[in-house]
């Protein structure tokens, strides 16, 4: 499945799905900061979101109860990897030694960072 990149709002919008599983519109609405953005406008991005897949809806009377098919692990999966292709020639060692060198991370950071590589390699070896 190819994960297309969200844009601004729909990344918005199921950061919000994300976080509550499943909700109304009134619910997705509710979380948005002052000033909030119009229904209008929260259903029409809903109604595409919905043909691209990206959520999906349940029926309840009038009202749709709205819930992610696109998982959080799976969309920041794949726009990692595009992130790594485009910028790091397909390679992960770039990007980690792009990662440690040009972030703030602390000596615990990096020691936790470390374990967890540690961890992988012992993990694969087996």
């Amino acid at each position: 499945m190819v994960i297309k990149q969200l844009n601004k709002s729909e990344l918005q919008i199921m950061g919000y799905l994300w976080e509550i599983e499943e909700g109304f519109m009134k619910d997705i609405v509710e979380r948005f900061p002052e000033p909030k953005p119009a229904y209008t406008t929260i259903s029409t991005q809903l109604n595409r979101m919905c043909s691209k897949k990206y959520i999906g809806f349940k029926k309840l009377g009038r009202d749709k109860l709205y819930f992610p098919i696109l998982q959080k692990k799976d969309y920041f999966s794949g726009y990692l990897k595009s992130i790594i292709s485009l910028f790091f020639n397909d390679s992960a060692t770039q990007f980690a030694s792009f990662f440690t060198k040009n972030s703030d991370l602390s000596v615990e950071e990096l020691e936790e960072l470390k374990e967890l590589v540690k961890s992988q390699i012992s993990q694969k070896n087996q």
